[in-house]
């Protein structure tokens, strides 16, 4: 065998050695049906066609590898942007487990939930002995400072109430009766992430403000949203607001959690918007959100305590960072400053150097709706055509604010917009009406592997390239970085398509 002491090998060059060829072909041949491989070939030839689509697309008791996750993985995301806050997940633990490994893949970094450890006997007979077991093992050993309780499934089928639980926990002495633990109700199998993280901010909020008096301010809250790319963006919106001089609380600010140092000292918890900082918020002049389709019911619900509120998509490019400006200088009565003037005129500059490169290309865009709404702006602002625009957890209502969008542009009147659809939907749309670019998370490179589409990885989760959460989307600054990897992007095509000595290389150029 190749594999010893003296020689260790990876997985990818294991694999392709003769032992293990062997041992795969025997097994497609004992377990795998015996399909001969020119039928599945024909098979796969017909998943390209557009006969193939049509079924594809109706199809609806089936969904094949959804560009979106389910809502508890949004309130545990939410969670981590509050001071030692830890995320308590009522159910299972393999689900606590899938939470936990998405985010520590997708950042690179430890991420901290617990779970009420919910099996066969609680889910006949209720999981209020779980959670009052586990709210006191999470305050002993973990000290946090607040402890924000989610569910699964398992909770929700059988219907447990966590407001009642969590007050008899306390009545049983698991955590003192003024410790922090807001809640909220996170289904499952409804909604997606971006549902879960709007219910756990709502809930956090509701907790500390339903029985506060608001003394209206002038200060403005400032949502994020679930967002991958929250260590690079939370803190370029924090620079731009610092320069403007706003007086500002980041209502869920998890850069610093997902982005801790190696100096030797593990910090479970770190960073976060303070505890005091959300109890004052709720005088806030303001409450402005950053993406809409994450925060309807938080925003809402401060709408509801008299603060004005606005909302936002994902602002990356000139026309969604003016816009996002332009409101936040209105609010606070301040000026945005030169220095900021500077960043937009550099991102035009570039934008207009590398047009020629852009105009026309056509792009195929995925993730959630907020997202893809930001991406399809950014690419028509560079002359780029946004052709499919898919967002599984996409609604009717954020299907006709999209079309709205693209019919207001000359670039976006090819556009189709797919709410609903799947990434298996995607590829059918991919084989029959190809487009030059890709752009979604890592889920998209089986997608790029069959057709050939060039993908760009701009979105959570991206599992299989590191760091690029460290750097902005967000901001003129995030726009040049966007606009950099575009361009690369097309110019890395451009060298392969041009590589082969003799034959293509004539435009094998050392200046593009």
């Amino acid at each position: 065998m190749p594999q010893s002491a003296e020689t260790v090998l990876d997985h990818a060059p294991l694999f392709r050695q003769p032992e293990y060829k062997e041992m795969l072909a025997n097994k497609k041949k004992m377990f795998e049906c015996g399909v001969p491989d020119a039928q599945v070939a024909e098979q796969g030839e017909f998943t390209k066609t557009w006969e193939y689509r049509e079924k594809n697309l109706a199809r609806e008791a089936l969904v094949v590898n959804p560009a979106k996750a389910c809502q508890p993985l949004g309130a545990v995301f939410a969670a981590a942007g509050f001071e030692k806050t830890m995320s308590f997940v009522h159910g299972s633990q393999g689900c606590v487990a899938y939470y936990r490994s998405h985010l520590s893949r997708h950042f690179k970094e430890p991420c901290s939930a617990v779970s009420s450890s919910m099996t066969e006997d609680a889910a006949v007979f209720g999981g209020l002995n779980n959670m009052v077991d586990g709210l006191a093992n999470t305050y002993s050993l973990y000290g946090p400072k607040m402890v924000a309780v989610s569910t699964t499934c398992m909770a929700e089928v059988i219907g447990d109430d966590l407001h009642s639980f969590i007050q008899t926990a306390k009545d049983k002495g698991s955590v003192p009766q003024s410790f922090d633990v807001p809640f909220a109700h996170t289904p499952a199998f409804v909604g997606s992430h971006v549902d879960g993280y709007d219910n756990m901010v709502k809930g956090i909020l509701e907790h500390f403000w339903k029985d506060a008096a608001r003394e209206p301010g002038a200060s403005i809250n400032i949502i994020p949203g679930f967002d991958g790319f929250c260590v690079g963006n939370n803190r370029e919106l924090k620079r731009l607001l610092d320069l403007i001089g706003v007086d500002y609380t980041i209502l869920g600010d998890a850069s610093d959690q997902f982005d801790t140092p190696a100096d030797g000292e593990f910090r479970m918890y770190d960073g976060g918007t303070r505890i005091e900082d959300v109890k004052a918020a709720i005088n806030a002049k303001a409450t402005l959100s950053l993406q809409k389709w994450n925060t309807r019911k938080t925003l809402d619900y401060a709408a509801g305590k008299g603060q004005e509120t606005a909302a936002f998509h994902y602002p990356m490019g000139v026309q969604a960072t003016d816009e996002l400006l332009m409101k936040i200088s209105a609010l606070a009565g301040k000026p945005i400053p030169e220095a900021i003037r500077m960043e937009r005129g550099r991102l035009v500059d570039a934008m207009a150097d590398s047009q020629s490169w852009l105009h026309g290309k056509k792009y195929a865009i995925y993730g959630d709706p907020d997202f893809v709404q930001a991406m399809a702006r950014f690419v028509m602002e560079t002359g780029g055509e946004p052709i499919h625009c898919l967002a599984t957890n996409g609604t009717k209502q954020w299907d006709e604010e999209m079309r709205a969008m693209l019919d207001a542009s000359p670039f976006g009147r090819d556009a189709k917009v797919w709410a609903g659809k799947d990434l298996w939907h995607l590829r059918s749309l991919l084989f029959t009406e190809p487009v030059d670019m890709l752009i979604g998370n890592s889920y998209g490179k089986y997608l790029e592997r069959d057709t050939g589409t060039p993908l760009l990885r701009l979105t959570f989760p991206v599992f299989d390239r590191h760091h690029h959460h460290r750097f902005p989307l967000w901001g003129y600054q995030g726009g040049l970085r966007v606009l950099t990897a575009i361009l690369d992007k097309v110019f890395d095509k451009l060298d392969d398509d041009t590589i082969v000595p003799g034959e293509t290389d004539y435009s094998f150029d050392l200046t593009r």
